[in-house]
């Protein structure tokens, strides 16, 4: 009896082996945002390590870190700088980075700087066969062959083949469009399909019809979400929308996607947050939690700028489809992912 009493005292204290507390148990928070100046957010777990970065303009930039929380502090690696000219000289935009048969790839968005425009912006990717991101040498694969100019490219496997989602430019506005991938940097241009356009008066804020960032994300029963922002960076109310394919449906048809007639994520005047967009999805260590980042403004000013980057988890409904309810006020103390 006193021997289990001691081994129940000690298993309290976390002093035996494999039997710390995990996330929420342990007690330790952190605050966001994880970035202070953190536009386009991007963040994957690969090899026991976060991967994050985020706009930075004139280059890509990685930040690696065991904890999410600690992306703050972590030093960050300039992994690529722009040609002087070119057609991706200029306004480096939204990177994403992706493990892909056993290479890394980082896309990126650019357009020309002697000729900056939303005609001129395309998508391109770079290549590292190393096993870390933030080393090794990355090698230019060029622009990804769209249709149409476009930003915010991201990358999906489903059913065991490669998908190609991004934002395009059409007419006035700007699209929702997918396409399946022959390699990583070459896409069947053919089969590219417009999947959403603008239509709610959620997606034409700021003086602009715009859909753009989408992200890919798995649902609970089978289906898919492509989830994406909506209306301009400078409006204050820039939200998060959905798109939903239900289970076994063919993600290049138009007609396999319905979109939400509601934001799924938007600003919170009550928590003071502001400009809710461009998230991307991640999980805990144990893979128990789902996670959102996502960039958003402390102020309804109107601007693009001020925008910082946030991490909270999100929980599923009965249905299989995800719930993020409302974006937590900044300095809100979170419990850290479960597992680290």
């Amino acid at each position: 009896m006193l021997r289990r009493k001691i081994l129940l005292f000690l298993v309290l204290l976390g002093a035996l082996p494999g039997a710390r507390a995990q996330g929420p148990a342990a007690g330790r928070t952190f605050t966001n945002p994880l970035k202070a100046n953190g536009p386009d957010p991007w963040v994957v777990r690969h090899g026991g390590y976060y991967y994050y970065t985020n706009t930075m303009g004139k280059n890509l930039t990685l930040w690696k870190s065991k904890t999410l929380e600690g992306i703050k502090d972590a030093p960050g690696a300039v992994v690529w700088t722009p040609p002087a000219a070119g057609p991706n000289s200029y306004e480096i935009w939204a990177p994403e980075l992706h493990f892909l048969a056993d290479k890394w790839y980082l896309y990126y968005t650019a357009t020309d700087k002697a000729n900056f425009s939303d005609q001129t912006r395309y998508i391109f990717v770079l290549e590292n066969a190393g096993p870390d991101p933030t080393a090794g040498t990355w090698v230019d694969k060029g622009k990804i062959n769209t249709r149409y100019s476009g930003l915010d490219g991201s990358v999906f496997e489903h059913q065991g083949r490669h998908y190609f989602l991004y934002s395009a430019y059409v007419g006035p506005q700007s699209v929702l469009a997918i396409a399946p991938m022959a390699n990583p940097w070459t896409l069947d241009a053919a089969q590219e399909t417009i999947i959403a356009q603008p239509t709610y008066a959620w997606e034409k804020g700021g003086g602009r019809q715009i859909l753009e960032g989408p992200e890919f994300l798995a649902g609970r029963k089978g289906q898919l979400f492509v989830v994406y922002s909506a209306s301009a960076c400078w409006d204050d109310n820039y939200c998060l929308g959905m798109l939903t394919a239900r289970p076994g449906a063919d993600p290049l048809r138009a007609d396999s996607w319905t979109k939400a007639p509601q934001p799924v994520f938007h600003p919170s005047a009550g928590n003071g947050v502001w400009g809710t967009g461009h998230n991307g999805f991640t999980t805990s260590p144990d893979g128990r939690e789902s996670w959102i980042i996502y960039h958003a403004k402390a102020a309804a000013d109107g601007k693009c700028e001020g925008r910082s980057t946030r991490a909270q988890r999100f929980g599923w409904n009965p249905d299989g489809t995800p719930n993020f309810g409302a974006p937590a006020a900044l300095a809100t103390p979170q419990a850290v992912p479960s597992g680290e």
